[in-house]
């Protein structure tokens, strides 16, 4: 299936190719994907197990991890949470045969950027991964926004958002956040009291649409109201069903 979408996958013109380490137990969609990322003009590190991926990360991060969940020993989800652990932020795309809501917030939960479900095209990991550079590479969002402050800092009500550092204030307290949860936090803050509808958000965040039935964007609001919230406050982030998403802070 031919690309619509231009997109290197090098880093920069002339330079070298992004790096992605793809951990997959299964040898033959290890040996196909490993191929297929190859022509693709990736520079591709596989190993069988998770043992193999830290090692690897450990010895040379690559730009992009590839990670099946159901592995021997230190499965996916434990390697992204050790990485996590210590501080990485490489963006991390899971492969799972499990296709339920669950097991899919459990990578989410993990640590994880974007999952894909097997049996998969190949395509549509070419797609996420291209949106995931995108992200890493900071792909900025046009404009400034309503609470954006001459040093970068976007504000709403009490909420406080540092883009440079990627830290997040409610009130004096500090909010951690993971990428995923950060880069949606800081879209719809840019856009306080505008409703953003669920296609905008997809392709802002992720860079593509999941489609109707797709539960992530869902998954990750509900993780930043759990996160941000406070007792007794009206919560900072609105559903407008079927439409989308506002950020209000009064």
């Amino acid at each position: 299936m031919p690309h619509t979408e231009p997109f290197s996958n090098t880093p920069t013109p002339g330079g070298p190719p992004h790096t992605v380490l793809l951990a997959e137990d299964d040898r033959a969609i290890r040996n196909a994907l490993e191929r297929a990322l190859t022509l693709e003009g990736y520079r591709v590190t596989a190993v069988a197990d998770g043992v193999q991926a830290l090692a690897a990360v450990h010895r040379q991060p690559p730009d992009l991890l590839v990670l099946d969940v159901m592995m021997p020993g230190i499965d996916g989800l434990q390697v992204c949470r050790v990485l996590r652990a210590e501080g990485s932020r490489t963006p991390v795309l899971m492969l799972t045969a499990r296709v339920e809501t669950a097991d899919r917030v459990a990578g989410l939960d993990a640590g994880a950027d974007d999952y894909v479900a097997k049996p998969f095209e190949v395509d549509e990991v070419f797609a996420r991964l291209r949106a995931l550079l995108r992200r890493a590479d900071g792909a900025a969002l046009p404009g400034g926004g309503v609470g954006e402050e001459p040093d970068g800092v976007v504000t709403a009500g009490d909420l406080r958002i540092d883009p440079g550092a990627r830290r997040v204030w409610r009130g004096p307290r500090e909010v951690g956040l993971t990428r995923t949860e950060f880069d949606l936090l800081h879209l719809l803050a840019r856009n306080e009291g505008l409703v953003l509808d669920h296609a905008t958000i997809y392709d802002r965040i992720w860079g593509y649409d999941f489609g109707p039935s797709s539960k992530n964007l869902a998954v990750y609001v509900g993780y930043l109201r759990r996160k941000l919230d406070v007792p007794g406050a009206p919560p900072l982030i609105h559903t407008l069903r079927g439409v989308g998403y506002v950020l209000r802070a009064s």
